[in-house]
């Protein structure tokens, strides 16, 4: 098992979906990525391949979250106008 290859750690969606979505699952998500390396440098493969994975994980979570916020929002704008147009 000693040539396990790296899992992704999804570092660019833990990013992304920090900037553009829902700040703390986000940071969440940047913490598990920034673990993978480590992790994978000291030779605890299902250690770093956890950390990928929830990593992933919160990253979808906050973009959820985030799409979710959105939605609502618009139904709030949409129901202020409306009572501003009577």
């Amino acid at each position: 098992m000693e040539n396990q290859n790296k899992p992704d750690s999804n570092l660019l969606w833990a990013i992304l979906s920090t900037l553009f979505c829902c700040l703390p699952l986000g940071i969440v998500s940047i913490i598990n990525a920034a673990k993978v390396d480590g992790l994978y440098v000291t030779g605890d493969y299902q250690g770093a391949q956890d950390a990928a994975d929830k990593a992933k994980k919160y990253a979808l979570y906050s973009a959820v979250c985030g799409v979710i916020i959105l939605v609502i929002s618009f139904i709030i704008e949409f129901a202020w106008v409306m009572a501003l147009d009577d």
